[in-house]
């Protein structure tokens, strides 16, 4: 499966290589070549690029940590690098702040680029009768060699421009599991970056590819938007949504009483499920506000149809209080992530 430079680019992670500057300043080009002629680095200029040569992974890291200082902030913006083994032709020119990240984080780099993460299932239980409806898919690391925080990855991810590569290797990656450890009629909650899909036909495409490789039936699947960033383009949010509709899998909104997802963004949008903020969730028994709101956005969720989740539950106390306001509910108190699905919940 192909697809485009946002999702397939890759850096090569080499003793040595070349890191090759591209702007379309020949002003700026000249002040790059005489700060690094300054440094003693090794360096040629042609072509409109200063390509710079570099013998071991370290020496490279000083080499764009000194750029990084000696740069005013505008004309790093107009610099784009690329990395490359000596043997090869550079590709892939991307700003200057991203290949800082990559180069100064290799071990981040590596775990995206060659997909040491797996999917964990945590079970999500029906108000009714505690019986498993579903699971969520959850990254985490592949080997205890590369070990990583979920939260810290997809934020180094997002800096470093490779948020669509690891959003859509964990979509795959979910997918791909699912089929192996869920029966038809379970519902997959699987996450997804807005940002990372700048044209839901085409960066979609595999996905569903996927979908019918792996014959699971679309109504089984729900995509489920982070709200780790603010949804500046509401219009380009409900296209995604829409195209996900049309092919008959069903959508939820992430994280609802915090943060850009509120109860006017859950009335806009209409997702099929949303999911009430752990933060909301947790001492909710104990807390008349939080109660208040849960029981107001739990009113506005049945008006317009929106199947009610509650996340982050650890306690029977709490379960007691939300399972009268919400449809579903997830956490350690049914179960935590784990390689294999929970079959049925066990008090």
């Amino acid at each position: 499966m192909s697809g485009c430079y946002l999702c397939t680019s890759k850096i090569p992670l080499t003793k040595e290589g070349i890191l090759s500057i591209y702007t379309n300043q020949p002003e700026l080009l000249l002040d790059l070549k005489n700060l690094v002629i300054a440094k003693g680095y090794e360096s040629s200029l042609r072509r409109g690029k200063l390509d710079l040569v570099f013998y071991d992974w370290h020496a490279l890291q000083n080499t764009m940590d000194y750029l990084k200082t000696a740069l005013p902030n505008k004309k790093k913006l107009a610099v784009k690098c690329s990395l490359s083994l000596i043997t090869e032709s550079p590709s892939d020119y991307i700003p200057f702040e991203e290949m800082y990240m990559k180069v100064m984080n290799p071990r981040l780099v590596k775990i995206i680029q060659e997909k040491l993460f797996r999917s964990f299932l945590q079970p999500i239980v029906r108000a009714e009768d505690e019986e498993v409806y579903g699971y969520e898919f959850l990254l985490r690391p592949r080997s205890q060699l590369y070990h990583f925080n979920p939260g810290e990855l997809f934020a180094f991810s997002q800096k470093a421009g490779m948020h669509a590569m690891l959003d859509g290797e964990a979509r795959m990656n979910a997918i791909r599991t699912s089929s192996m450890m869920l029966d038809h009629g379970l519902k997959r909650f699987i996450n997804f970056l807005p940002s990372s899909i700048y044209d839901p036909e085409f960066c979609l495409k595999t996905t569903f590819q996927a979908v019918e490789e792996y014959q699971i039936r679309p109504e089984d699947l729900v995509f489920e938007v982070v709200e780790t960033e603010e949804i500046e383009n509401m219009k380009h949010l409900k296209k995604i949504l829409n195209y996900y509709r049309n092919a008959g899998v069903k959508v939820a909104l992430d994280d609802l009483g915090s943060g850009y997802s509120t109860i006017d963004v859950m009335s806009e949008l209409t997702p099929d499920f949303a999911k009430l903020d752990r933060e909301l969730i947790r001492g909710c028994h104990k807390s008349k506000s939080k109660q208040k709101e849960i029981q107001t956005i739990s009113q506005v969720a049945q008006n317009i149809g929106v199947t009610l989740l509650a996340e982050g539950i650890e306690s029977e106390e709490e379960w007691a209080f939300l399972r009268t306001k919400v449809d579903l509910g997830q956490g350690y108190y049914f179960g935590k992530p784990a390689e294999t699905p929970l079959k049925q919940y066990v008090k």
